[in-house]
């Protein structure tokens, strides 16, 4: 007894226990017991052996009291999942553990209360629920049986149910978004989801972009799923984008998905109308009707919708209220007839065109119109009349007069050409491009001293040509190549021998069909002569002294001479004679042949 737990009586030998037994700790006691008798030095010894009877006074207690299993979420019904353990210091049915699950959070488990072996009821395959903790009672058999609970020791068993990857990610995002071209760099432009109803690192999904974005236009956080712009955006260059994203677990081996984003870039008002040209040039005939197609302008901008919209004008300018230009096509129209004489070319420098965006963006393009000439007008002379005088010793050949017309239209509509009509009795001929009109013979005043026709000026249009008509007078004048003539020549004059002094015995006459000083004839006697005297004026024979005898004769030669610078003379001789003498006068030729030309004039020698 070396714990002191009994006590002997020495004189009855009654054991009696000293303290409380306890047969978890010992059982069976075996005690030796000595005896002596009086004061005798010889002992004497026994061995009591002492069972402790069992009583239920230990409850089951688990060892452990919670415990963590993982199982494979693919095992079947009946599995044997985990195992419970716990002692019971009682002996016998004291001892003997019964196990039962007091409270659970599906009815997925069962227990064997023998042998405490939780077991699958069912598949945990399709459970959201993926770690169940088993609160596990154990309880003895004996009377009043004892259990765990009782001293709030339960054992907690933790399933956790264990996922293989057999899942792909699933995209839930929308493979559609929109983005307007002017983010700035680092814009969200998406928000890329990919689900995975595995678990743990089975359905942890990590983003990539495959292709699509070989401009490196984006940029997607693999661990997010954000996407966002990487560079600035221009709808003009690149509308759409297709980016294939693939969605990755962390399995092994890992499993994917892809989906094709497509992202649209949508439209802002960036880019202005462009003018396919920069400058517009046609033409357009004049005198046409208002309303006359001109030219179509067109342009181009490549944003979108509204912002691509254009509507054209003309704006304020020379000459823009001549025309109209359709807002919606660009074609320009005339609104009033063109006269190409008055304007040539129309330089229309405000040519607009702009967007419907708001802000609205435009531009402008010039406009070079050319009239075309219709031969609308007439050559026109200078003058309405020409004259001109022109000496009668001109040479053959000589240009008199330059006319000049002109012609306000164009080309061969306004090119002038030169003729002449009506008679000009071969005298004259004009140069057909220049106007010049030239003699083609000797004028001769005393023949014909004024010319009268007509020049005609006409265009060289191929199509209907157009003239007009100048009078042209040309008066010839008078140059001294012409000689007096006397009227007669000789001249008898017979004169009675009593005719006194300062009679006028006889006259002569001489003419001089040149003009002016040229045919102004004056009168001298070449030998002087102191019987009788010429008045130089009128040509009078004046007798100066009585004649000497009754058979008086004499001959007179008399010049006549024209005032001209250079003076021709003719002479003529005068046979004065008395009545006592005569003498025959004869002519010099019996027959006087000359030609005529018709229409001569009047007094013509």
């Amino acid at each position: 007894d070396p714990h002191g737990r009994f006590s002997i009586d020495p004189q009855f030998g009654i054991i009696r226990t000293k303290q409380q037994l306890d047969h978890e700790t010992q059982s069976v006691v075996m005690l030796t017991v000595q005896s002596q008798l009086g004061n005798s030095p010889v002992y004497g010894s026994t061995q009591v052996n002492i069972s402790v009877v069992d009583i239920n006074d230990n409850p089951p207690i688990f060892l452990t009291k919670s415990d963590k299993v993982t199982i494979s979420h693919t095992q079947p019904p009946g599995t044997a999942v985990y195992i419970a353990h716990a002692e019971d210091k009682d002996s016998g049915l004291n001892g003997a553990i019964k196990y039962s699950i007091a409270s659970k959070q599906s009815n997925a488990f069962s227990i064997d209360p023998n042998l405490g072996v939780v077991n699958l009821t069912r598949t945990v395959f399709t459970d959201k629920q993926q770690e169940y903790t088993l609160h596990i009672a154990a309880e003895d058999c004996g009377s009043p049986p004892l259990t765990s609970l009782l001293m709030l020791d339960s054992l907690a068993a933790k399933i956790v149910i264990l996922d293989i990857n057999d899942n792909s990610p699933n995209f839930t995002s929308s493979p559609l978004s929109y983005v307007m071209e002017d983010v700035e760099v680092g814009f969200l432009v998406h928000h890329v989801i990919a689900k995975d109803p595995d678990e743990g690192r089975n359905g942890q999904v990590t983003y990539h972009i495959l292709s699509g974005n070989e401009n490196k236009a984006f940029v997607l956080d693999k661990i997010t799923g954000l996407l966002t712009t990487a560079q600035l955006l221009d709808r003009e260059i690149q509308e759409r984008y297709s980016l294939t994203v693939m969605a990755l677990d962390d399995g092994s081996p890992a499993l994917s998905a892809t989906q094709v984003l497509t992202i649209i870039v949508l439209d802002v008002n960036d880019e202005a109308p462009l003018f396919l040209k920069q400058l517009y040039e046609t033409a357009v005939r004049e005198n046409q009707d208002p309303g006359e197609f001109v030219i179509k302008v067109e342009a181009v901008d490549r944003d979108a919708g509204l912002n691509s919209l254009l509507q054209y004008e003309i704006l304020p300018g020379t000459g823009y209220e001549k025309f109209k230009m359709n807002s919606d096509s660009g074609e320009l129209i005339t609104t009033a007839s063109l006269d190409r004489e008055t304007q040539e070319v129309f330089n229309i420098k405000g040519n607009s065109c702009h967007d419907l965006g708001s802000p609205s963006r435009s531009s402008t393009a010039q406009l070079a119109l050319m009239v075309l000439d219709e031969n609308d007008h007439n050559p026109l002379f200078v003058k309405s009349q020409y004259q001109i005088s022109v000496r009668e010793d001109v040479e053959e050949g000589s240009a008199i007069l330059d006319l000049f017309a002109s012609d306000e239209d164009d080309g061969l509509n306004g090119e002038v050409r030169y003729s002449l009509v009506d008679n000009t009795f071969g005298a004259f001929a004009i140069d057909s491009v220049t106007g010049s009109i030239v003699t083609t013979k000797a004028l001769d005043r005393e023949t014909k001293s004024r010319y009268t026709f007509r020049a005609v000026a006409s265009d060289c249009s191929t199509h209907l040509p157009r003239s007009t008509t100048v009078s042209v007078v040309v008066h010839v004048d008078d140059v001294n190549d012409n000689d007096p003539i006397f009227l007669q020549n000789p001249l008898r004059a017979f004169v009675p021998a009593e005719t006194p002094v300062n009679e006028t015995v006889a006259t002569v006459r001489a003419e001089d069909v040149d003009l002016g000083s040229n045919g102004a004839v004056v009168f001298s006697l070449m030998i002087a002569e102191t019987v009788f005297q010429i008045n130089m004026k009128t040509g009078d024979i004046i007798l100066q002294e009585p004649l000497a005898s009754k058979d008086f004769s004499t001959q007179l030669l008399v010049t006549a001479s024209d005032q001209g610078i250079s003076p021709r003379t003719a002479t003529a001789m005068v046979i004065i004679f008395t009545e006592e003498q005569e003498e025959e006068i004869s002519f010099s030729h019996s027959l006087y042949e000359a030609s005529v030309p018709e229409n001569s004039a009047a007094g013509g020698h």
